[in-house]
Order: structure tokens, then sequence, then C-alpha cells
């Protein structure tokens, strides 16, 4: 397809929970699937926006006339969620960690941040509306086909999680949804792209692109849900459509294609579409406009002086990371594996080989998993207790994959229990195994000691004695 030809245009918006605390309140920000003992039930409507008229999406999901219930926890979700209480004074953890990705966007910062109700009513929200800000605007990143503009950086506060429905028993159709507060106002910054994205391939880049500088802060979340991406496409004498719902970065050119085969084939109204597996997509709702955005009274607008700019340190990109491994001597995969994984190797010092403290935090987890099938979260603690046990040769590169398998299964660790064999020793046993067997392979006899020493011997220094008495 010629996406010159078809003068198509693209962007995308980014959207990332920051590891903080929720946005307007102290509530932690983490999810709960444990029994609530809060439960409330509420129906709303939709407001006019600043300029006096309803917003067009904000009609679509009042027509509906759903009910709401929305779920909570008496220990870790507070009033504000509740929209029983005004907001308390902003996350300024959150708003420091938006800072520096405008700064790592290469984005202006604006000078005074003013607090916005965007009208919601399909019930993700229990006021109605979601609170969100411009803090940055005018960046750019660089991709292999050329700059992409970065239109804008807001902070702004998440939805409620939706976790259930209720059908009507006449219609068939939705009668009431139930909504999980514990989502409801944790911190989420969203990136929003210029369309200068040409081509369905730039689009993927470009994504993985800003999800690579947004890990690189080390302070966003991390797992299924806690980033969503939404594409923007448009061809010649056609709507802007937007995309939602992209659960893998690989179906982006797959979805992108499939959407505009769409559109060359009817006339196109300007509409939000969800991303279905299969590359197609669905329609959900009008395309929201400037109708539903007002000022947020309850929340006084937030000074942005240089000396707050200043204080803001930007983090190493993971790319460039990557690459200061890579020159240290490991491959691309397991410097890779580090660095997704959140290790650096700055925090190991030890006297050991750089590629042996790489693997045992990489590559061994990786071993218990799949060699035993033993799904176990490996802790801080255990990878310092082998890389120092190992740094103080209280037990041998060998040994290593049997302690972890250990660790996975639940077993107290005492390390005398893989001290390694005096090599004294080890020669005199290799010695007499040997000579007992001078019919065996050198294969056979390593299969031998191993058997019986399993990892408290150095497998290397093993074959060296047994090459040595077979002769």
């Amino acid at each position: 397809m010629d996406y010159n030809k078809l003068k198509f245009k693209c962007g995308i918006e980014i959207h990332q929970q920051l590891e903080t605390n929720k946005l307007f309140c102290s509530c932690p920000s983490k999810l709960r699937n444990d029994p609530h003992d809060i439960s409330i039930k509420r129906r709303l409507r939709s407001v006019p926006g600043e300029g006096g008229e309803i917003d067009i999406a904000a009609k679509h999901e009042r027509d509906k006339e759903l009910e709401f219930t929305y779920e909570g926890y008496s220990d870790s979700t507070c009033s504000v969620e509740f929209d029983e209480e005004p907001p308390h004074d902003l996350n300024k953890n959150a708003l420091e960690i938006t800072l520096e990705i405008c700064k790592m966007l290469n984005c202006d910062v604006v000078n005074e941040i003013q607090v916005m109700r965007k009208t919601v009513v399909n019930g993700s929200n229990t006021s109605g509306f979601q609170r969100t800000m411009l803090v940055g605007q005018g960046g750019y990143l660089e991709t292999s086909h050329g700059r992409v503009g970065i239109d804008s950086v807001c902070l702004e506060e998440d939805s409620a999680r939706r976790v259930g429905k209720i059908l009507s028993t006449k219609t068939n159709k939705e009668k009431s949804i139930i909504y999980r507060l514990d989502r409801l106002g944790i911190p989420l910054v969203e990136i929003a792209t210029c369309p200068d994205i040409k081509n369905p391939t730039q689009c993927k880049e470009t994504a993985e692109k800003l999800g690579m500088i947004l890990r690189s802060t080390g302070k966003v979340k991390r797992g299924i849900g806690v980033i969503r991406q939404d594409v923007n496409v448009s061809i010649k004498n056609g709507e802007r459509v937007e995309i939602k719902g992209f659960q893998d970065l690989k179906n982006i050119p797959k979805i992108i294609d499939g959407e505009i085969k769409r559109q060359l084939k009817i006339k196109v109204k300007p509409e939000v579409r969800g991303a279905n597996p299969d590359g197609t997509t669905t329609f959900m709702r009008p395309m929201p406009g400037a109708s539903r955005m007002y000022p947020e009274t309850d929340v006084k607008p937030i000074i942005i002086d240089k000396r707050l700019l200043d204080e803001v340190k930007v983090s190493e990109l993971i790319d460039n990371k990557i690459l200061e491994y890579e020159k240290l001597g490991l491959n691309p995969s397991l410097s890779r594996g580090l660095v997704k994984a959140g290790f650096n190797l700055d925090d190991y010092q030890y006297n050991l080989d750089i590629k042996l403290i790489s693997n045992i935090l990489v590559e061994i987890p990786k071993d218990i998993k799949s060699r035993y099938k033993l799904e176990h979260e490996f802790c801080e603690n255990d990878f310092r207790l082998v890389l120092n046990a190992l740094e103080l040769k209280k037990i041998t590169k060998d040994s290593v994959i049997n302690i972890f398998k250990d660790i996975a299964e639940g077993r107290k660790i005492n390390l005398k229990n893989y001290s390694p064999v005096d090599d004294s020793k080890l020669e005199k046993e290799i010695k007499t195994l040997v000579e007992k067997n001078k019919d065996l392979s050198m294969g056979a006899l390593m299969g031998e000691v191993m058997k019986k020493y399993s990892g408290k011997v150095d497998g290397k220094l093993a074959s060296t004695l047994i090459a040595k008495y077979k002769i």
C-alpha cells in the first residue's frame, strides 16, 4: 500500500502508569482481587463544557442510561475516590517524574499548570470527569524514518477498573457496570505525538521508543495493563479515526493496514474504534471534542519555576545502557536481559567475571523455569547470597543452579551443603575411579564424577584430572 500517495497521517498516544501513590490523595496504587468491603451505586449525567455545549461522546454514553456500582476497600480507598471529598494537593513525586519525561522528550515545560476536568460519563470515574493537566509540549524524538514531534505531555488520573456487568433480562443489553476503585486516581502520564508518522512500521517504532524512554526513568509501573497505546489515523479526504486497545505492539502495522483498507471502502466518520486480535477494528463511540473540557475549581494552579526544573535529573536511556554492557563484552541478548529486568551491574561489584554475574542474574532464573518447571520470583537477597558465596569460594559455579533450584522449591539454604570438595581429595577420588574403570570413556567418567558430587566440584578441574589419569 502506498501510504505517501494516500496522504497517510498518523499520531500515537501513550498512557503509562507511574510508580507512586495516587495523584490527588495518599492511597496506595495497588490493584487488589481480595473481597471488597465497600460498595456504592450511582448514575452519572453529562454537563456542558466551557463553551456551554455537551460533548457528543458524553451524550452517547448518557443515552445508555446505565447504573454504576463502585467497589472499594476501607483500608486503601478514601473518600476522594468516591468523590465525597475534594482532591488533596497534587502528588509532587508524580509531577517530578512527568517533568523528567518532558526533558527526555525535548519538550518545553509550561510555566503554570492548570488542572482541567474532562467529562467522562461511561462510569469509569465516580465524579463524571477525569482530572488532567498539560505539563509539556513542542518536543520530539528521532526514529529511523525521521523525526516525530511530541504535541503534548499530560499528567492525569487513571480510571476505575471494570470488573463486571449486569445484563437486562428484557433486552440482554448492559444495564449496570461494576467498577473497582483501586485503579482510579493512579497517576498516568499521557504522551501524544504530532501526526508526523509516515507509515505503520514507523508507528510501531515510535511506540517502542516511547516505551523505552518511559522505562528508562525506572519510575513507571511494569506489567500487564500499566501502559496503553491509542493510534490516530487518517488518509486523503478522510476523517481522523482513533484506534484503542493495542495489546501487542507487533500488531500495530497489521491493524493500521486493516483500518486503512476499511476506510478506502466507505465514507469515514470521526470516531473511536477498538482494535481486534484479527487485525480489524470495531466501533466504540463518536470522536470526543473540546466541549468536554473545563477548569478544575478544587485544585489551585501549580507554578513551575526554574528551581524545580533544575532539581529534576534525567535518567540514562535503556538503549544507551545496553550498548554500554555490550562494550564490556556481554552479548546483546544478555545486555538487554539485564536492563529489561532492571539490574544495574554497577550495583554488583564483585571479584567475579562480569559474564558469570550477568548469567546468574538473567539466565539462571530462566533455566529454573524451563528446566524444572518451577515458577519463582527470586529476590535481591537470593542473588546476593550466591554471589557472596562464590566470591568467598564457599561454593563452585556448578552448584549455583542447584542452590537456585532449592530456593525455588522452598528449601532452607545451608551453604555448607554445597561447599566444594577439596582439590586433593577430588584428585584421589578421580584417580581411583579411572583405575577401576579403564574401559569407560571420558564422558562416562565425567558423568560418574558429577553424579556423585552434584555441583560440589568444578567441572573444568574434574575434566582435567580425568584426562591426566586416563592415559
